[in-house]
């Protein structure tokens, strides 16, 4: 469990003013990381921090020498294109770089003369990755979710055995997650024969979804062979994004047994561009339990202090826009919410199952949360649960129907933690967009 400190206080005001307006979600209670450029330039990309409706050059701050200590050794990781460096120092300086940042950006500060020339607008700039990601790893930690879809094509046993024992996961491909605003051509592969010793068709996808998810960047990582203790696990997580791994429903379908998705997953996955540190999110944190009659996670996978406030109390919302609600200037259709707190495992726990073998992390790996549902159909985190399978049409408010993506169709997908007297903290937002396939 984070300890809060004075980089909490609700009372906190920022020397930029954008950062004080009631629900902006970056006040200076935030402090986001991301990865940055002008907009249409050919700089290249370098750590930012959100504040506001600006962001703080970090490259251009290290340059100043402003800060002291374990803040400066943190500051001066940030020269690079990507945050990797300041990932793999550790909890120690991000905390220290966290707590300088904090208090030279509050209202008053002494620096605000020489940090102000460094602000860029977020309108004018464009992102890539927060951090260069190696790996990435999916998991399925929502058991309404996992519930929903089992139902579909095991009404009698929609969980398998394993469930409720194992944080379920899949390594997944790196090389084509990309950040907010991407599009992709749908995906094309085989679809299942129509008859059981039928042949299959090379097609594009025609059950196109997306999945409602949290990416989890790594900090400092394991050596090979040593495992990360579940009361250690914390102090290896960097913090947060927002994460959609499109699935090609149809094409999964036909390839996932024996070893699980392969092309129906590999054509892309999007995140949001900024990275909520877990210290930011420590006022929202929450108690992990199941229900008395589940199986209990084993002894590594349970902690006094994962039990106490291993949870996040962070609301996420779907919307979908098309080509005909775009040319109609239609608002974004709000299709579902859930909550990261209905998880059946956490964060920590994932982490510790991932190494528990020995698997060695490294600074900038991608966790994903797998699809995150809620127990109301209204908190469902894809179509192939809203619309059963495609057997229920969801109706859009500007006349359309959907069972699955068409092209041009765009998924919108936000965060945000709230809690009573204290300021909104956004995870900002991810977008993607289907292009027709290249077939």
């Amino acid at each position: 469990m984070t300890t809060l400190n004075e980089t909490h206080n609700p009372q906190l005001q920022s020397w930029v003013e954008s950062a004080n307006v009631p629900g902006n979600g970056f006040p200076i209670q935030n402090l986001p990381f991301a990865s940055f450029r002008k907009a249409g330039s050919q700089e290249s990309f370098r750590p930012g921090v959100a504040i506001g409706d600006q962001i703080v050059d970090l490259a251009a701050l290290a340059n100043l020498n402003l800060f002291e200590g374990a803040a400066q050794e943190a500051l001066n990781a940030c020269r690079g294109t990507h945050l990797n460096e300041l990932m793999a120092l550790g909890q120690e300086y991000w905390s220290a770089l966290r707590l300088a940042l904090s208090r030279a950006l509050k209202s008053g500060s002494g620096l605000q003369a020489s940090i102000q020339p460094l602000l860029v607008p977020q309108a004018n700039a464009e992102y890539t990755t927060a951090a260069r990601i190696g790996d990435y790893t999916d998991f399925y930690i929502s058991v309404h979710h996992a519930t929903a879809v089992g139902k579909q094509f095991r009404p009698d046993n929609p969980l398998l055995s394993n469930y409720k024992w194992i944080p379920i996961g899949y390594h997944g491909r790196a090389s084509s997650i990309g950040v907010s605003g991407q599009k992709f051509h749908r995906p094309v592969g085989q679809l299942r024969p129509a008859t059981e010793d039928g042949k299959p068709e090379l097609s594009p996808c025609k059950r196109l979804d997306y999945e409602l998810e949290l990416g989890v960047f790594i900090g400092s990582g394991n050596e090979l062979g040593h495992r990360i203790k579940i009361e250690d696990a914390p102090k290896h997580i960097f913090g947060l994004c927002i994460l959609n791994d499109w699935s090609a429903r149809d094409l999964q379908a036909w390839e996932y047994q024996p070893l699980g998705p392969f092309l129906a997953k590999n054509f892309a996955s999007t995140i949001s561009p900024w990275v909520v540190t877990t210290e930011a999110l420590a006022p929202f944190q929450t108690a992990f339990s199941r229900p008395a009659e589940d199986p209990q996670p084993l002894e590594y996978l349970t902690s006094e202090e994962n039990s106490k406030a291993g949870a996040y109390d962070l609301k996420l919302d779907v919307l979908l826009s098309t080509e005909q609600s775009r040319n109609s200037h239609q608002p974004p259709a709000h299709l579902a919410s859930s909550n990261f707190k209905d998880a059946y495992w956490t964060i920590a726990q994932m982490v510790t199952h991932h190494t528990v073998n020995g698997c060695n992390l490294q600074p900038g790996d991608l966790l994903g949360s797998g699809t995150l549902s809620g127990p109301k159909p209204e908190e469902a985190g894809s179509l192939l649960e809203m619309s059963v399978g495609g057997k229920k049409p969801i109706e859009l408010p500007w006349g359309e129907k959907r069972t699955f993506l068409e092209d041009g169709d765009e998924i919108i997908i936000k965060g945000v933690c709230r809690k009573e007297g204290y300021p909104d903290i956004s995870l900002g937002s991810v977008s993607g967009t289907v292009l027709k396939a290249l077939f």
